[in-house]
Formats: C-alpha cells, structure tokens, sequence
C-alpha cells in the first residue's frame, strides 16, 4: 500500500537483524523510546527481508533495523517503503526523523 506516512496506522517495525547477540534487547529498547508517541511494531520472526515485504504489504512506511553496528555506534538503518531507500540514522534521532515524515503538516504541503 502506497499512501502518505501519516495515515499509516503502523508508523515503524523495529526488526532485529537475528534472535540473539543482544539484537533483541537493543532493539526493545529502541521499542520503548517510540511506543509512547508512535504506533510501533516489533518483529523477530524470518529473514530480514521477509519481515521488510510483509510490513510493506501492510504499508508501514519505516523499518527500523538493528544490526551487529547498532550495538557499537548506536545508529540503526531505516528503510522506508516508497523507495525502498536505507541510511543510517543514529538512535537519539530516530524520534525526530519519524515526527516529520509522519507529520499531517507535510500532507498540506503537498497539496
């Protein structure tokens, strides 16, 4: 589903590249960060790029994926939906980076 970030129900999926390595825990934490003022969602289960086409189908405009360099410099990688485009976003930036692209003041600007 392709439509604006803001009406996405889901606003990001937080995945841990594997089960194990404290993936998961730096991933939860990351969880708990954005909870509170975004729908988020976690997910473990299959390969990476198996949880990326499922979130796509459901139309969650951002993966938040932690992998082994997550643990060392404290950045994810963001994928977003529409253009399947990934960068590195550090962790402390993630709450600002997703407030603006699921902003509803940037819908009207669009118009």
């Amino acid at each position: 589903m392709k439509f604006h970030p803001a009406l996405a129900p889901i606003k990001a999926a937080i995945l841990p590249l594997t089960k194990k390595d404290g993936l998961p825990e730096k991933a939860k934490e990351i969880m708990e960060l954005l909870k509170y003022d975004f729908n988020v969602f976690y997910e473990e289960k299959d390969t990476v790029g198996k949880r990326y086409t499922r979130q796509d189908l459901i139309g969650t405009p951002f993966c938040i994926t932690v992998d082994y360099d997550s643990l060392q410099d404290n950045a994810v990688t963001v994928r977003y939906r529409d253009t399947t485009e990934q960068k590195r976003v550090p962790i402390s930036e993630l709450h600002a980076l997703i407030s603006h692209e699921v902003s509803f003041k940037r819908v009207f600007e669009k118009l």
